[in-house]
């Protein structure tokens, strides 16, 4: 079905009219195809900004108004009355026309807005709550509602026809929003695990701690009572972010969160085991010493693979521990043509993110083949 341009079809999958099977595709035609994606990107930027203007109504009294000039006019000669009516009939058929073209190709997708405003819930396991409604077997998440699982229960949400996502035990999440341009939830605290194919973007949970934003992936997510989260990508890769501070995280690979700080550093999870522990005392602690003994310990252990984390260290510690990092990097991988010891140290992004496509080879994920897609 995908074989050629996909862009009849943007309007279908904004509105969630397509299958689950052609929204994969679609999606996956969209991060390799760069005619497609730029219209698609043209058309979620005008219902965006659709979405935005205000709703004016007409006076009442407009048609009264209207209507005796045009009698004036339609009075003037018999000729231009005649003119005017043929002209008045073509329109009224255009009018005609064009509504019934604009309701086709927007209207159903208006209709099911208005129909999919809430997510289809399916309980696995016990009796999930909507609000203060138990859910049997299903039912509906609207805008601005909570769904809470206790220790017995268990849920799935249909995220419009772009994924599905988990509810674990003990788990609380809202519906925030859901557009063609968006939609995001709210985790409070628990566990989810979300399945999603959609162009990069599209997909947002908010948590007390930072913002995750779906690039196509699958991950689970826990917030526990404190606000303090972690997020652990099973395929693809997704952005952490929080007030600038940004945690690109792929498959394989964790990121924990803290209130007030935001993401930490992502790392693999075969790393050494206080591998983790030795990055929370660099991103959360409040210890100077105990922060720079973790990372030389970071340093001295740290793999190939490990310049994920490296990479992400730079921005994030002093100058002078940046030259310790860069010359750990630059160990396992020298910086390409182009990409200076100077420009790196002053945190040049643009030699930054050059850096990092070459470091991408080693992280064992497909991080550069989606990168150079996006690119084209």
């Amino acid at each position: 079905m995908y074989s050629k341009h996909v862009t009849k079809d943007i309007s279908a999958y904004c509105h969630g009219e397509l299958s689950v099977d052609d929204s994969r595709r679609f999606a996956e035609h969209i991060l390799s195809c760069a005619k497609c994606r730029g219209e698609f990107e043209e058309i979620k930027l005008g219902i965006k900004l659709a979405e935005e203007l205000p709703q004016l109504t007409a006076r009442p009294d407009l048609w009264s108004l209207i209507q005796p000039s045009l009698g004036a006019e339609l009075k003037e000669s018999p000729r231009n009355r005649a003119f005017q009516l043929r002209v008045a009939a073509v329109a009224a058929v255009l009018l005609v026309v064009v509504s019934l073209g604009v309701w086709r190709f927007w209207g159903e997708g208006f209709k099911n807005r208005l129909e999919k405003g809430s997510w289809q819930v399916q309980s696995l396991e016990g009796a999930p709550r909507i609000g203060s409604k138990r859910i049997d077997e299903a039912g509906r998440l609207a805008v601005g509602e909570w769904l809470e699982t206790d220790g017995g229960s268990r849920a799935q949400i249909e995220v419009g026809s772009i994924g599905t996502v988990d509810i674990d035990e003990n788990t609380r999440v809202r519906l925030l929003e859901t557009e063609p341009t968006e939609h995001r939830l709210e985790l409070a605290r628990g566990k989810m695990s979300a399945t999603i194919w959609a162009p990069p973007r599209l997909f947002f949970v908010d948590t007390p701690s930072a913002v995750a934003a779906d690039l196509g992936c699958a991950y689970t997510l826990e917030v526990d009572d404190h606000g303090a989260g972690k997020l652990r990508v099973t395929s693809g890769w997704v952005a952490l972010e929080w007030k600038g501070r940004e945690s690109i995280v792929p498959a394989g690979a964790a990121c924990e969160t803290k209130p007030g700080v935001g993401p930490g550093t992502p790392y693999f999870e075969d790393a050494p085991a206080l591998f983790s522990t030795a990055l929370a005392r660099i991103d959360f602690a409040e210890d100077p010493a105990a922060a720079k003994d973790a990372l030389t310990w970071v340093l001295n252990q740290a793999r190939p693979r490990d310049t994920l984390t490296l990479w992400h260290l730079l921005a994030r510690v002093n100058e002078a521990d940046r030259v310790r990092v860069y010359e750990t990097i630059a160990k396992f991988v020298a910086p390409p043509a182009g990409v200076t010891r100077e420009g790196v140290l002053q945190l040049d992004r643009a030699m930054l993110e050059r850096w990092k496509t070459e470091l991408e080879l080693s992280w064992g994920w497909s991080g550069k083949t989606t990168q150079k897609k996006l690119q084209k």
